[in-house]
């Protein structure tokens, strides 16, 4: 049996550019930005790296299919680099072959980073230029909004929600989501909402209105990992250390026949219970203290919110109307703003969800600082409902 990788990896310094319609950098530009922050967060030196890893998934709007552009533009010491690419959790995926690499001996100090320049592409949305098997099944006569809404009728309808009630728990996801992100400077949209505005706001696609789908941005993120005893060695004193890293991919079977009934995520919940059991969680509404969810709808986030086993299923609507997940509540989600208002350069994203966690627990999160946390988790969502990737990743104060 595999033992797994808890607290065996540290992550020493990490970096996130101000994400947003970034018309004045093109993907390189963004690259430097949060690596020179990762860097010297890091207190190392470029020439110390052994490894990198390059995640981005739309490379041909930007930087190219290769992981050259990483190794050029960081001027990197003609180490290994890989460019990674799993839908939305491409992120995570760079992280978790950052990790990976140095939990199993083969580099001492790794790199990780993310980067999407999407906001030159010239689509409201993603692009959609993906072809094969894949392709037939997700995105023919699909749209996202469209499957989102559908998960979240499924969802409404076999737990008895009614539309009123599911409405008003998707608001105040957004709203939440706004509150924290007008405290973050990093964040692309930095406004209030009012529960009002979100239900007032223009239909996308039935349930979902305009606040309830997150936005298109530019943006870039960096981690730099080690193992434990190369960060006492470095110095570093107050240490972030990686407890689980978990992957999940659909094998068709949801997308396939109905034994799936549409209202939930089947990767993240077989993901979760997998990371739980590595990283010795078997409480998570009462040991994690906060958790960053792929909420590229509002919908999303609530039932993942299930699927991770913090809201027991079929009440996560009540406990978003409760406040549990808000900045004061018991488990607050989306500290930084989510996806709602970084928007989601995908390659960046997952790296941009960790930066928060990893802010959050050496308390250096400012005026949205939450009071004493010591478990972080991050979550990705690839594809669409019926067919997608889903990651986990948990991390903590190191002996948490």
């Amino acid at each position: 049996m595999p033992s797994g990788i808890r607290d065996k990896v540290a992550i020493l310094g990490m970096g996130c550019s101000k994400f947003g319609e970034r018309w004045d950098c093109n993907a390189e530009d963004l690259i430097v930005e949060a690596y020179e922050e990762c860097i010297a967060d890091a207190g190392i030196e470029t020439n110390q790296i052994d490894a990198a890893w390059f995640s981005t998934a739309i490379e041909d709007q930007h930087v190219g299919k290769s992981a050259l552009p990483l190794a050029t533009t960081l001027r990197l010491p003609y180490i290994p680099v890989t460019r990674v690419e799993n839908y939305c959790a491409s992120g995570t995926e760079a992280f978790r072959g950052a990790v990976y690499a140095v939990a199993s001996g083969a580099a001492d100090i790794a790199l990780a980073c993310g980067v999407e320049k999407l906001k030159d592409t010239g689509y409201g949305g993603l692009p959609q230029n993906m072809a094969g098997a894949v392709s037939a099944m997700t995105w023919a006569n699909a749209s996202a909004p469209g499957s989102f809404a559908q998960l979240a009728t499924a969802y409404k309808t076999k737990h008895g929600v009614s539309d009123s009630d599911l409405k008003r728990a998707m608001a105040q996801v957004s709203v939440k989501s706004h509150e924290n992100g007008a405290k973050n400077p990093k964040a692309h949209l930095q406004k209030v909402v009012d529960t009002d505005t979100v239900l007032n706001a223009p239909m996308i696609a039935d349930p979902l209105g305009l606040y309830d789908c997150c936005g298109v941005s530019d943006g870039s993120a960096a981690a730099i990992v080690c193992s434990v005893e190369m960060a006492e060695k470095l110095g570093r004193k107050d240490m972030v250390t990686v407890k689980a890293l978990q992957l999940a991919v659909s094998n068709g079977l949801e997308a396939s026949h109905n034994s799936w009934d549409g209202s939930y995520f089947l990767t993240t919940r077989h993901a979760a219970k997998r990371a739980y059991a590595e990283a010795g969680i078997d409480n998570p509404r009462e040991q994690v203290s906060m958790f960053e969810c792929h909420d590229c709808f509002s919908v999303t986030e609530l039932v993942t919110a299930e699927d991770l086993f913090i809201s027991k299923e079929g009440e996560a609507w009540k406990d978003f109307l409760d406040g549990f997940y808000d900045a004061d509540g018991g488990v607050p989600a989306q500290i930084d703003g989510g996806l709602k208002c970084f928007g989601h350069p995908i390659g960046a994203s997952g790296l941009r969800m960790l930066y928060e966690m990893y802010t959050q627990l050496l308390g250096r999160a400012g005026d949205r600082q939450l009071s004493n946390p010591s478990i972080g988790l991050t979550h990705n969502l690839g594809g669409f409902p019926h067919q997608n990737v889903s990651s986990i990743a948990i991390v903590g104060l190191h002996g948490a």
